[in-house]
C-alpha cells in the first residue's frame, strides 16, 4: 500500500492528530488516488485530515511497516508550512494539537511517527 503525508510545522510546533477509529495520536496522511502524485497525495490528504492548505517543504525519510491488518505500507512524508485554512473535526480526526518536539515525540502512538518528527524537528527522542 501506497501512503503520503506531512510534517506540518508553524511556530516551532508540529501538528499531530487523533484519529478516533483507532484511537491513536499521529501524522496526517493517507492512501493515494488513483494517478496520483506521492506530493499530490501528501498535499490532499493533510488539508483533508487538518484543514490547512500547506506548502511542501523538503522531503523526510519514508516510513515502511506493516498496517492493523498485516499489509506492507510505504508512506512518504515531506515538511509543510500551513499558508492558509483552520481546523475543524472531521470524520477522520477528532483532534489536533500543535505541540513542541518533546511534546509531539512523547504524544506519538506510533515509533514509526516518532522516527519521522525526529528526522523533520532534529535530535534523538
Amino acid at each position: 500500500m501506497l501512503a503520503a503525508g506531512g510534517v506540518v510545522t508553524r511556530a516551532g510546533t508540529v501538528a499531530l492528530i487523533h484519529r478516533p477509529k483507532y484511537d491513536d495520536w499521529t501524522l496526517p496522511k493517507g492512501k493515494l488516488d488513483l494517478d496520483e502524485t506521492f506530493e499530490q497525495a501528501a498535499l490532499r490528504e493533510v488539508e483533508e485530515e487538518t484543514g490547512f492548505r500547506c506548502r511542501l517543504g523538503r522531503e523526510l525519510p519514508s516510513s515502511e511497516y506493516e498496517d492493523a491488518k498485516g499489509r506492507a505500507k510505504l508512506v512518504r512524508y515531506w515538511m509543510m508550512e500551513p499558508v492558509s485554512g483552520e481546523f475543524a473535526p472531521n470524520r477522520e480526526v477528532d483532534e489536533l494539537h500543535w505541540l513542541g518536539r518533546e511534546e509531539a515525540l512523547e504524544l506519538l502512538t506510533h515509533d514509526h511517527d516518532r522516527r519521522i518528527v525526529q528526522s523533520a524537528v532534529g535530535g534523538p527522542g
